[in-house]
């Protein structure tokens, strides 16, 4: 059943960093190529940097990152650049990189392209059932996905807040036509997206304050996630119930997906 197309296309080259936009994104086996492949590690914890740490690092998601060429599938992941919020560049390949970033965040840095072993787990604590790669840098699953009839609904539910896209920080925006939280019910299912790339939906994606930060035009506004817990707060795989928007998905198969692209939902996930 065709349920929508691909509006928008996001990828994070840096963990916590403000993500790139694309025309058309490849993705592998562990998601789309490139997404989230570093992320700062703050020395003194060994841990990685979050947005969250606001205290800590402050105006970390106004800081941008972008790929000097296009990462492919199966070969080395190229570096970025990065561009700090009083308008300095510095590249991941440059042997001054972490000295610049460390002196902007006046907090010892490094950039890094593996996570610390304790990093990633799946949402229910077990580690050795996580669809993430040892090393990755994601969260939970490899993809996340939201429909612009969640963002509407949102709209209309507080037309006075500012539900950006941006906010979420998803891979994938499907233009979708039916009203409501859809996504909510294509957990277990399968989406088939253009013509090779497909996705097994495994859970709700649960909200955290992140959504509330303040980025570029956005400003802070807790409200956000207040209207989630009002509106859409979800069981999540029997672990209680969470503010949600968006679902996590795993790759079926890999491909190429572009602007446009045709979605559709099947009942099963295989």
């Amino acid at each position: 059943m065709k349920i929508g197309s691909i509006e928008s296309l996001w990828r994070f080259p840096v963990k916590s960093l403000k993500g790139e936009k694309l025309d058309q994104a490849q993705f592998g086996r562990h998601g789309i190529v490139g997404d989230r492949a570093y992320a700062l590690i703050d020395a003194e914890t060994g841990k990685v940097v979050s947005a969250k740490s606001v205290k800590r690092f402050p105006d970390l998601l106004m800081c941008g990152a972008v790929y000097l060429e296009p990462p492919q599938a199966g070969k080395e992941i190229p570096p970025v650049q990065i561009t700090l919020t009083d308008g300095t560049k510095v590249n991941s390949d440059s042997p001054h990189a972490d000295q610049v970033l460390s002196d902007f965040f006046n907090r010892k840095v490094r950039l890094a392209r593996v996570a610390p072993d304790d990093f990633t787990i799946d949402p229910r604590g077990h580690r050795d059932t996580s669809p993430i790669p040892a090393g990755s840098f994601m969260d939970a699953f490899p993809v996340s996905v939201i429909t612009s009839s969640t963002l509407d609904r949102l709209s209309e539910l507080k037309p006075e807040i500012n539900f950006d896209v941006r906010r979420f920080r998803m891979n994938v925006v499907v233009k979708t036509v039916e009203a409501g939280f859809v996504e909510n019910q294509w957990v277990g299912k399968k989406l088939s997206l253009g013509k090779t790339v497909s996705l097994g939906v495994t859970m709700p994606d649960a909200r955290c304050v992140m959504t509330t930060m303040a980025q570029d035009d956005l400003p802070k506004d807790a409200r956000v996630l207040k209207t989630l817990v009002e509106h859409n707060n979800l069981d999540v795989m029997g672990s209680g119930k969470s503010p949600c928007a968006g679902v996590y998905a795993v790759i079926g198969s890999p491909g190429m997906l572009r602007i446009n692209d045709n979605v559709e939902l099947f009942e099963s996930a295989h």
